[in-house]
């Protein structure tokens, strides 16, 4: 863990929310690199070219890593910690990870339980600092509501952990609005990551527009839908993909939805081409352009995909290109929420 978030080229920053921290808007994914081995994998993977691709992000300037406990059931954090292991501190990124998610060691492939108790909270965190090989983790965030004890329980532990500095900041993932009102009377919620993209919208109607009224930073992920908005996904991709990977059995991988999803990704060409970018970088674009939203955290398995999106990380749409693609999405009935800030 750095204290700083500094690497090697100097994209621009957004101010973190309240934190002291000033992250570029866009951040490296460590969902996918976990692997397949459990009931939200995606596929088996290649951990050398999972290492090699967050070492091109953090040599192209990408100053943070967003990852949780739970992907790949450790090993997720694992391969952060080893792609980091030889970067200078000073050179290494925020780590953000996740907790509250509990798996079965003994059955992989059953569903993961929300475990919110102070007692096994505590437990995870510890872990999480050992597989990350750091002291102090950049950001702990509580990643889904939990199953077993009031808010009030984990929210409150996760205040206790900032304030003993085992932690430097605190979020919520997957929260609603009156969990974040509920949360905020026990202690300031430093950041929200809420899912968000230009098929899935709805985080725009109402968390962006709290969030930016009581100075909660965002992280929004899946900004590209798990690859649906790339303009390499296809029918042919969607009904090849492997037995573990969780988006085989997604309903906006199938039938109507992907035929609309792909029509979406296909209408944000035009933007693309105006502004020499590719059509992934245009839709993590369409996020970055929201009132309330930090950064996008952005997925990737190999060094070639970041290549990819990198150009997000500074592109600056426009009035007509949200206009545009807001027509789009209108035209295609692609996904759910408002197709335009304030709309």
């Amino acid at each position: 863990m750095t204290q700083s978030g500094q690497s090697g080229t100097d994209l621009p920053k957004r101010a973190f929310g309240k934190t002291d921290m000033m992250i570029t808007r866009t951040g490296f994914g460590a969902w996918a690199i976990g692997g397949g081995d459990w009931a939200s994998g995606w596929g088996d993977q290649d951990d050398s070219a999972s290492i090699a691709a967050i070492r091109r992000a953090v040599a192209l300037g990408v100053n943070w890593i967003d990852t949780a406990a739970v992907y790949g059931l450790g090993h997720s954090e694992d391969v952060v910690r080893r792609a980091l292991a030889d970067i200078p501190l000073s050179e290494r990124p925020y780590v953000f990870t996740k907790c509250g998610v509990v798996w079965d060691e003994a059955d992989h492939a059953a569903p993961p339980k929300r475990i919110g108790h102070p007692d096994s909270l505590r437990r995870e965190l510890d872990a999480s600092l050992k597989r990350l090989g750091v002291e102090r983790i950049d950001l702990y965030q509580v990643h889904w509501p939990s199953g077993d004890v009031p808010l009030a329980d984990y929210w409150g532990t996760l205040c206790e952990m900032r304030r003993e500095g085992k932690v430097r900041a605190i979020g919520l993932s997957n929260h609603s609005v009156a969990e974040l009102e509920a949360a905020e009377v026990i202690g300031h919620v430093d950041t929200l990551q809420p899912p968000f993209s230009a098929i899935r919208r709805d985080s725009g109607e109402k968390l962006l527009p709290w969030c930016l009224e009581n100075q909660t930073g965002v992280i929004c992920y899946s900004p590209m839908q798990a690859g649906l908005l790339t303009g390499r996904f296809s029918k042919e991709r969607a009904a090849s993909l492997p037995e573990n990977d969780w988006r085989r059995n997604n309903q906006q991988f199938s039938g109507e939805k992907l035929a609309a999803n792909l029509a979406l990704a296909d209408a944000l060409k035009p933007v693309a081409a105006r502004h020499g970018v590719s059509q992934a970088a245009v839709a993590i674009g369409w996020v970055l352009a929201w009132p309330g939203l930090t950064g996008a955290i952005v997925g990737a398995r190999a060094p070639e995909q970041i290549d990819g999106w990198i150009d997000a990380a500074s592109l600056e749409l426009t009035a007509e290109d949200m206009r545009d693609i807001a027509t789009a999405i209108e035209k295609t009935g692609a996904g759910t929420g408002p197709v335009l800030p304030g709309a």
